[in-house]
């Protein structure tokens, strides 16, 4: 293992990262098979999962270089699997997403790196504001691309929310004459931006939304507002019954809702519909991908909620029932990844 280990370091510095990517892979197979310790009676899961995180950060660094971002991801949300506090290997995961052109998933991905690295670092304030101009790039660039919606975002303090919302609403269809088919205000949930702390200390501000489309900005809102995240289809399960109407789904409306809903979480670390919603909304997609038949994309979305879930605990407090939740969830995308059947806690969520 350390062999393997030296010369995939070798080759990086060389700039080889095709072998070195075959190298760290090797090294990777030998610490699945318990090669990580010398002596696992002196060692904790927790060394064991730091060294696979450091492994898969490197064959990241590997495949956005060989000019294959994909398989960078995948193995960028591995690494936040293993070792979700550290906020490097965010950044990276943001990396994968902005060379995908996934500039919204990319924002959050910098939020959330930003968010740790104050956590655990404390000082390093240079850092800490190219973190948030990063974090400010990828929210534009989102924008910049998007033709369905566009947004505002209102500053609010204590005041009355309902009477805030309403004057949010108002104000966003004085500013954007095109986006007013449905416009409505993100109930759940403050929502941060990426500025300086000296200049805007602690300031969060609600988001609102409009759409030129009526359909797809009702959707839109419904799964931002209900307390269950549910994806959209039929009117009573949320759940295309064929293949072929997945499908129609999918290609007319779903990627406009799900560039939406990705946008929504680009600058809300949490969600008062609690910890585990976004993931849930994640679910929902590797679901409605398995009736596709999209079994890689599938695959990686339900990754991309395990890291998502592995790294909840580091930025909000959970209350039991919560983290009973996210370990039945996690273990369920174990399950799923894996094609074992059964009933499981997502199972219960998609029946309720």
């Amino acid at each position: 293992l350390r062999a393997a280990l030296r010369e995939g370091s070798a080759r990086c510095r060389l700039r080889d990262f095709a072998a070195a990517a075959a190298r760290f892979n090797a090294a990777l197979e030998l610490c699945s098979k318990g090669f990580a310790i010398e002596d696992p009676l002196k060692s904790s899961p927790d060394d064991v999962s730091r060294l696979a995180s450091w492994i898969e950060s490197k064959l990241v660094i590997c495949y956005l270089n060989l000019g294959q971002p994909g398989l960078a991801l995948h193995h960028a949300h591995r690494s936040i699997i293993q070792n979700p506090s550290h906020f490097c290997n965010h950044l990276r995961q943001a990396a994968c997403f902005r060379c995908l052109h996934r500039y919204s998933e990319a924002a959050r991905s910098a939020m959330v790196a930003q968010c740790l690295y104050v956590l655990a670092e404390g000082a390093g304030l240079d850092t800490s504001d190219l973190l948030q101009l990063y974090w400010q790039a990828m929210t534009q660039e989102a924008l910049s691309g998007e033709v369905s919606f566009s947004v505002l975002y209102t500053p609010f303090e204590k005041e009355d929310k309902a009477d805030k919302i309403k004057e949010a609403n108002k104000t966003f269809a004085e500013k954007h004459p095109d986006y007013v088919e449905h416009v409505f205000t993100d109930p759940h949930g403050i929502h941060l931006l990426p500025e300086k702390a000296e200049s805007h200390p602690g300031q969060k501000y609600l988001l609102t939304l409009g759409f030129r489309d009526k359909e797809i900005g009702k959707t839109v809102e419904k799964l931002v507002t209900q307390q269950l995240p549910v994806f959209p289809g039929q009117k009573i399960t949320f759940s295309p019954s064929t293949e072929e109407e997945a499908e129609t789904f999918w290609q007319d409306t779903g990627t406009s809702i799900m560039a939406a809903m990705a946008f929504i979480g680009s600058t809300k670390i949490k969600d008062e519909r609690g910890p585990c919603a976004r993931a849930i909304e994640q679910f929902h997609r590797a679901s409605l991908l398995s009736l596709l038949q999209r079994g890689e994309e599938q695959a990686q979305v339900l990754t991309q909620a395990m890291a998502e879930l592995a790294t909840v605990p580091y930025l909000q407090r959970l209350s039991q029932e919560d983290d009973e939740l996210l370990q039945s969830l996690m273990a369920d995308a174990v399950d799923i990844l894996a094609g074992r059947t059964g009933e499981r806690a997502w199972s219960k969520i998609q029946k309720v």
